[in-house]
Parts: structure tokens; C-alpha cells; sequence
């Protein structure tokens, strides 16, 4: 089963692979025209009802491939406002071969002719809610005709994610819906088909662009509403809170606070006016500073937890006693992670260790990824936690999902990448579920290492990779 965001995602990651949406189409059609045949003899009637989305493009390609019946092509709409350049492009092939195509831009203009087969092609997967017109009166004309009715991905107004309908639906006989099953088809009462149309497997296991789709803000969110982030580091080290900081508003964060011993606030602070810096006593995290700790974590997105703090006996006692109580969202990072696999938490942790950190950790560490992927979603599996192995490919696993993200490059291992990542985690999990925000943020953080690189060579650093991260959330690797 594939929600119709998840199947968004890999579309987008295919085309990222080096199969074009247009050849996706193309196999799309083909097998909407295959289902139609088996249900339709030899100089019967078949009617499309389109939309002007991809939705109705599939249908544009599948009429090229229905030669042997008698066919209309009704489009819901005009011609120039279609949506998309490849769905235009197949109507205007049909336009040229001169197939039977009408133009609909008045509701009360449509009428079905009597037919052996009606295809429903008018909204796609993305589309939910209920029907607007002309659609509504499109779905109630399909629904009144006693033709076999055969709709592409799924029916007009049924939600394919619930199945539900919130108004009026089309009632389809047949759905051919594409590379896997749509969750909200279970339950209809008719024949579906889940159609191969090409899809490689690596665009659902390899994070690529389509991952991002969930990133941004909408326009009328207000300050804090996109990520209010609570950093707690330093103590021997100053820079890596800093920078873990830096990079959740260069993630598209609203808010990013550091919450460090005082020996290091000047340091931190200086690192730039956008940060909000907090102290506590002394020269490193300790028990005593965990009420506070927890009081500046109440009501934010994600707290990171681990950059710079150093590995004293007393830190990793208050990091244990923070965990304990804590029961919001955690990015677990450096230091912090040799704590995890003793306590136990009501916190929903992400764990960002790379192979080494791993194997303190419990796990095993491999050098196949594919290998390390499997081992990666057992430890995942049993600590009920969400678990992003660094490496040359970065793997992300929830226990049962696994991506692998291949952006990055060997001038990564530079310190501080880590640091960097562990905000990008935390800004992009303040809008996505930890699991898909793991995932997109090793892809960015690699995208912005390889940007990075690209200027620099072996001499990029962590700091300049901060300045590539905007960039990298658009699924771009040049400033």
C-alpha cells in the first residue's frame, strides 16, 4: 500500500532517476487502454470524461491506443488550461490526429452518448474533497449511464488515501491505478488493478527530491508555527551547538534556542544575532541543570540533544535523567547516544549516530548498504526508535520503512557535518512525521555537503555548508 503523498514522492524521485514523467504517462495510458479493451468488443463505444490534470493525460495517451473502438474524448475545460505541459501535449496529439475530442466549459453542456464503456478520468490521487463542478455534474451523468465504468487511478471524489466520498463520487466498476494499491481502494466494491508502468524500486528506496514535497511553510503561518527548536550543547565545545542552531533556521525553522553552560554563552551568542541563547551554570551540562533543561523543552517542536557536550560522567547522568522525563520529540546526537540504549523514555527519539556511535550503541555496522539498511531496521525494530546511520550512504529506518540517501560526498568527515545535520533533522521534524524528516534531512544535509564541496574541495567546512542548506531544502546542490 502507497498513500497518494507517498506516491507523489517517488513519481517525482523517478523523474530524478531518469524516468521522465512523460514516458511514466505513456506506460500509464497504455495500461488504462489494456483494462478498457477487456471490457469493451471490437467497434464498441468508449467515452473518456477527462480532467486537465495527469490524471486526465493518462486517458489523452490511452485513447492513442484504443484503435479498435469507436471513441469521444470529452475534456472538462479548455484546452489552455490544462496544468500540465506533458498532459497538454497528448491532447494536442489528439487534436492533431484528429480523434473525436469536445471541449467542455459549461456543465450543462455535457452529455454522456450511449456507450459500452465510460472512463473516469477527471481528478487523480491528489485531488480530495468533495466534487466541484463541472465535475459533480460529470460524476452524477457517469453514474446514470448503464455503461461499464472503468476509472484511472481512482474514482472521481473517492479519497484514495480513505476511501471516503464527502459528496457525490463516480461508482466505478474497474480502477487501474498505478505501481501499488492505493489504501483507500481496499474496501471499494469493484475490480482493481495495481498496473506496473516502470517505476524503478531505487525511487522508493533512495531519498531523492520527491522526499521534500512536505517541506514549506503556507502562507498565512505565523512565528514559531514552522519550527520552534530547543538546542541543548556545549560545555568543552562551543561550535557545535552553534552551528546544529544555525542550521534548523536554515532549514526553514522559526526558532532556534541553545541552551548551554555559561562558560561558552558569550561564544555561542557570537555566532550571530538570529540565535536565542540560554544559560546555566558552571562549565558543562549537569543533574542540576535538567529542570531547566526540561522547562525550556516544554512546548517546542524537537530538542537536540548532544552537540558538544562531551562525554564527563556527570553530563551523560543529566543527559539519562533529561531523557527519562522527557516525552516530546528528540534529535539525539553525539555524546548523547551512548545513553539511549540504557533508559527508558516516553520521548520519540531520533538517533543520528554515525557507524562507530552505532556499534557503541548496540548495533552492527556494516559496509554494504543494503546490508547495513537490514541491521539498521532490526535495532530500529526493537528500540521503538527512529535511527539515521551516517556513512557513505546515509541509512534511515523507522523499524520497518528503510531509506537509503546517497548525497554527500568524502569531504563530509569533517567536523561539525554531524552538528549540522542534527538541526536540519530537527527543523524539517517540526513539519514532517520523524521518520520522513530524518530521511529528507540526510538528503539535504548531503546536498548541501556536495554544494558545498563543489566550491571548496576538501577545504569545505561545516560553516560553509550552512549556506548551501536553503538550496539543498529545494532539491537544488548550486547556490
Amino acid at each position: 500500500m502507497i498513500t497518494a503523498e507517498r506516491m507523489a514522492a517517488i513519481d517525482e524521485n523517478a523523474e530524478a532517476l531518469g524516468v521522465p514523467r512523460k514516458q511514466l504517462m505513456e506506460s500509464s495510458g497504455n495500461a488504462v487502454a489494456r483494462v478498457v479493451g477487456e471490457h469493451a468488443e471490437e467497434g464498441d463505444r468508449i467515452v473518456i470524461v477527462a480532467g486537465r490534470g495527469n490524471n486526465g493525460g493518462d486517458a489523452f495517451v490511452a485513447a492513442r491506443f484504443l484503435h479498435d473502438f469507436e471513441l469521444s474524448v470529452h475534456l472538462l475545460g479548455r484546452p489552455e488550461t490544462i496544468t500540465t505541459d506533458i498532459a497538454r501535449e497528448n491532447w494536442e496529439a489528439l487534436e492533431e490526429a484528429e480523434y473525436g475530442t469536445e471541449a467542455i466549459t459549461d456543465s450543462a453542456d455535457l452529455s454522456i452518448p450511449e456507450c459500452e464503456v465510460i472512463v473516469d478520468a477527471m481528478l487523480g490521487t491528489g485531488v480530495t474533497g468533495e466534487l466541484r463542478e463541472p465535475e459533480a455534474t460529470a460524476a452524477r451523468a457517469i453514474n446514470a449511464s448503464e455503461a461499464t465504468v472503468v476509472s484511472v487511478d481512482v474514482p472521481s471524489g473517492v479519497d484514495a488515501n480513505t476511501g471516503e466520498s464527502p459528496g457525490t463520487a463516480v461508482d466505478a466498476d474497474h480502477v487501474v491505478t498505478f505501481h501499488a494499491m492505493k489504501p483507500g481502494l481496499a474496501d471499494l466494491d469493484c475490480e482493481v488493478t495495481a498496473a506496473d508502468i516502470g517505476i524503478p524500486r531505487a525511487a522508493e528506496r533512495f531519498v531523492g527530491p520527491g522526499d521534500l514535497r512536505g517541506i514549506g511553510r503556507a502562507s498565512d503561518s505565523h512565528k514559531g508555527e514552522n519550527g520552534d527548536v530547543l538546542v541543548i550543547g556545549g560545555g568543552p565545545f562551543a561550535g557545535a551547538p552553534a552551528l546544529s542552531a544555525s542550521a534548523v533556521l536554515k532549514a526553514g525553522g522559526d526558532l532556534a534556542n541553545v541552551l548551554c553552560p555559561d562558560r561558552i554563552f558569550e561564544a555561542v551568542q557570537g555566532y550571530g544575532p538570529d540565535l536565542i541563547v540560554h544559560d546555566v551554570p558552571g562549565e558543562r551540562f549537569a543533574p542540576d541543570h535538567v529542570e531547566e533543561a526540561l522547562s525550556r523543552a516544554e512546548g517546542k517542536d524537537a530538542v537536540v540533544l548532544g552537540p558538544g557536550l562531551g562525554g564527563a560522567d556527570e553530563t551523560l547522568d543529566a543527559v539519562r535523567e533529561f531523557l527519562g522525563e522527557f516525552d516530546g520529540l528528540g534529535v539525539v546526537d553525539a555524546d548523547a547516544l551512548q545513553v539511549v540504549p540504557d533508559v527508558e523514555t516516553e520521548a520519540t527519539l531520533i538517533c543520528t549516530p554515525h557507524k562507530g556511535e552505532f556499534e557503541r550503541m548496540g548495533g552492527e555496522r556494516a559496509d554494504d548498504p543494503d546490508e547495513q539498511a537490514e541491521r539498521a531496521r532490526e535495532y530500529a525494530a526493537e528500540t521503538d526508535h527512529v535511527l539515521l546511520v551516517k556513512g557513505p550512504a546515509d541509512v534511515v529506518s523507522d523499524g520497518e520503512r528503510v531509506r537509503i540517501s546517497r548525497s554527500g560526498n568524502p569531504g563530509m568527515t569533517v567536523g561539525g557535518t554531524g552538528d549540522v545535520l542534527a538541526g536540519i533533522t530537527a527543523a524539517f521534524a517540526a513539519v514532517l512525521g520523524p521518520f520522513e524528516a530524518a530521511a529528507a534531512a540526510a538528503y539535504v544535509n548531503g546536498l548541501a555537503g556536495d554544494a558545498a564541496y563543489e566550491d571548496d574541495g576538501l577545504g569545505l567546512t561545516a560553516s560553509t555548508m550552512l549556506t548551501h542548506i536553503p538550496a539543498a531544502t529545494r532539491g537544488e546542490t548550486d547556490d
